[in-house]
């Protein structure tokens, strides 16, 4: 299969906004990757499609795709072979491995059509938005094998990865699903949250009883044990089990044999508050010394749900019967704080003390609800504050697949009334309406400060925008030490003016709080 073929479907894809056209152009270009009887290209294709590596991390950020070569004029380059070269680009290290990395990164693009580079410089920088989300995916992966949507679905439920699931579908059809079931020392795919507004709406949409459950600000971690041996995978199914040694010896201490375990690990002050999240993200990087870090600053785990225990898969259990069988194997030292309550008020002040703890709000859980692994499930909501700055853009980007044509991604600045000057903190492209990327396409081409051309397009700082964050992280990237965590915009403030938008000051006082 010719990467352009990839590249094609990807631009058609994020051009239409109808569901039923997108699964239906991915299941055909699925169906002609299946043809070739290789499972390891349709895994390849459903990885990019869905905006991943295969690989995951090769090295190769916005940094290395700044300057390319010209675009070739006609196609050479296969699936297979990009592939290959991106295992290659990924496995350079040692003396002069950036020199090398980007002699790699500027062979292949040298050999690319322009709609091939236009692909790959967005899916190498996490730029791939097309609206091929999960749902989406797994549909298309349907369609294309002729295979029932709900066992594609499970089947990456419990596989933990639709790209395998996928390559088993378009080559072995049904029969071949039956192989994805819920095994110790397999990652599945993490149960996640919808969002409510608070802990009344939650009790409301939940209806009844609701087991509440403090949200820590740590890293999401599923554990398994098969005897002696234990194996720690983040929430995106990476093997971290190396880096997390209290996180395994935790794990031994239990009465257990066999197990699986969702969980939260993270670092904690001595006077059991939490250390703001980067202390936590430390201690998944590749290059930390374990030891020495273990020492300065040991990580907790608590755990918050079991999937299987002893030879017995709990997840289609209710939530009120699989937290019954954690309490009775995880000592409450290793459990999260919970009520189960069906009383606003009871379930507010709840949420008060854990906030007032440093943590980020509190988990709201149908007691009734099965586990459902690596889909957003109805059955549990997250609240936690939401903070909001009114901030200034500075650049904006052109947007990609369905926002081709449009100013999309925003840079944002804060004042600093020391100098006058704006100082990034972050970009978003979140919370955005047609209308208002419709909006917002004009009002910057009309405060361009320079060429509109570009990928950036710099832009006077007149505009305020109000944007929605959930704190506030350390950050090297960016001039002020400070990046805005998941911000999303609420809407553009035309009543303020740039001297009126909060400052750097404001930004740090949020930082300090923890926020």
């Amino acid at each position: 299969m010719q990467l352009l073929d990839v590249a094609t479907a990807s631009a058609e894809v994020g051009a239409t906004s109808a569901r039923l056209k997108k699964i239906a152009r991915i299941a055909e270009l699925l169906r002609t990757a299946g043809a070739e009887g290789d499972a390891g290209l349709v895994a390849v294709v459903v990885s990019w499609l869905s905006g991943e590596l295969p690989q995951r991390q090769i090295g190769v950020g916005w940094a290395a795709l700044r300057s390319l070569p010209a675009a070739a004029t006609e196609p050479s380059l296969t699936v297979a072979d990009v592939d290959a070269r991106f295992s290659e680009i990924g496995a350079v290290a040692g003396k002069g491995s950036q020199t090398r990395r980007a002699e790699l990164v500027s062979a292949l693009f040298g050999q690319a059509t322009e709609a091939e580079q236009t692909f790959l410089r967005r899916l190498l920088s996490g730029e791939l938005r097309q609206g091929a989300l999960i749902g989406v995916m797994a549909d298309a992966v349907a369609k294309a094998a002729g295979v029932p949507a709900p066992a594609v679905r499970r089947a990456a439920m419990l596989g933990g990865a639709l790209p395998a699931v996928a390559a088993a579908a378009l080559t072995g059809g049904e029969a071949a699903l039956e192989q994805f079931t819920l095994a110790v020392g397999r990652p599945v795919g993490p149960m996640l949250a919808q969002t409510a507004t608070g802990v009344t709406d939650a009790l409301e949409r939940i209806g009844g009883t609701t087991v509440f459950e403090a949200k820590l600000d740590g890293a999401r971690v599923q554990i398994h044990r098969s005897g002696d041996s234990v194996s720690i995978y983040t929430r995106s199914l990476d093997d971290v089990t190396a880096r997390l040694p209290e996180v395994v010896d935790a794990t031994l201490a239990l009465p257990v044999t066999d197990l699986i375990a969702d969980a939260e690990a993270i670092a904690l002050r001595p006077d059991g508050r939490p250390h703001r999240f980067q202390v936590t993200a430390s201690r998944f990087g590749r290059s930390v010394d374990i030891d020495a870090a273990r020492t300065a600053q040991p990580l907790s785990v608590f755990v918050f749900d079991l999937l299987h225990l002893d030879g017995t898969d709990l997840l289609d259990l209710p939530t009120s019967e699989r937290i019954a069988v954690l309490d009775s194997v995880v000592p409450q030292t290793h459990r999260v704080d919970r009520l189960i309550t069906d009383d606003a008020g009871a379930a507010q002040n709840f949420l008060d003390i854990t906030l007032a703890a440093g943590h980020e709000g509190v988990m709201a859980k149908s007691a009734t609800a099965p586990y459902e692994a690596g889909r957003r499930g109805a059955g549990w909501l997250k609240v936690k504050p939401v903070h909001t700055l009114d901030l200034v853009v500075l650049a904006v980007e052109w947007g990609s697949g369905r926002r081709t044509g449009k100013l999309s991604n925003i840079h944002l600045g804060a004042r600093d009334p020391a100098t006058g000057e704006f100082i990034m903190l972050g970009k978003t492209f979140k919370g955005m309406t047609d209308a208002m990327l419709d909006w917002q396409t004009a009002r910057f081409t009309e405060l361009a400060d320079g060429p509109t051309d570009g990928y950036v397009v710099k832009v006077r700082p007149e505009q305020v925008v109000e944007i929605a964050l959930d704190g506030v992280q350390t950050s090297t990237r960016y001039p002020g030490g400070m990046a805005l965590r998941f911000a999303r915009v609420l809407r553009y403030r035309d009543d303020k003016n740039p001297a009126e938008a909060d400052t750097i000051d404001t930004v740090r006082a949020l930082y300090q709080r923890g926020g």
